[in-house]
């Protein structure tokens, strides 16, 4: 194999990443389908015994939409950042590589959720693993922006920083969620209907 000796500072196209990423969280939000997939209704003898068996997996419904909808939000956040990103460095792969970590996690961590919800770390497994696939999208936003000039030549400074800010409010949220969780389950994420809010608050307090 022949090696080529790069800069440090040297970058490369968006193209085999984002294609890359894209990979990963459509097979991630595919897998989520089985834990509905494997679930017995156990003995059904009658139409309303199949109603109340399929009634009863409600949790498991709960949090398969649940998690679904989330990593369609991060996929969407993800496709917004790389509308701007027009180069990307070694730090902005690994931090990409980091965010795929915990979004390949999800519907292990669904799993427990739904299957655990009475202990601890059946609790917040969902949570934290939404928590850091969403910290390590905003550091690597937050990098994007420190090398602006090459990575995002298309937005002024403040423009940047407005979007982190965005993407910082959805950290904050999901921090909070992942402390709500051991007491309210999965309800917790129902916090995330007011990220806009807490974006437009960050916005205020930098005007």
């Amino acid at each position: 194999m022949i090696r080529q000796r790069r800069h440090p500072a040297s970058t490369q196209a968006t193209t085999r990443l984002e294609a890359f990423t894209d990979g990963v969280f459509a097979i991630a939000a595919t897998l989520l389908v089985l834990d509905l997939t494997t679930h017995s209704l156990g003995e059904v003898g009658s139409d309303r015994e199949m109603w109340d068996a399929l009634a009863e997996m409600w949790p498991l419904f709960f949090n398969f939409v649940l998690s679904f909808l989330l990593l369609c939000l991060l996929w969407r956040t993800h496709v917004q950042q790389f509308e701007f990103i027009a180069r990307i460095d070694s730090p902005i792969v690994w931090l990409n590589n980091f965010r795929l970590l915990f979004i390949v996690l999800v519907p292990f961590a669904t799993g427990l959720t739904t299957e655990y919800s009475e202990y601890l770390p059946g609790r917040i497994a969902m949570p934290i693993a939404f928590f850091f696939a969403i910290l390590f999208g905003w550091l690597q936003w937050m990098w994007a922006v420190r090398r602006r000039e090459v990575m995002l030549p298309d937005l002024i400074e403040a423009q940047a920083r407005a979007y982190g800010r965005g993407a910082l409010s959805a950290v904050i949220v999901a921090a909070i969620v992942v402390v709500l969780s051991p007491f309210i389950g999965s309800f917790a994420f129902l916090l995330f209907l007011f990220d806009g809010l807490l974006t437009r608050a960050l916005h205020g307090e930098d005007d």
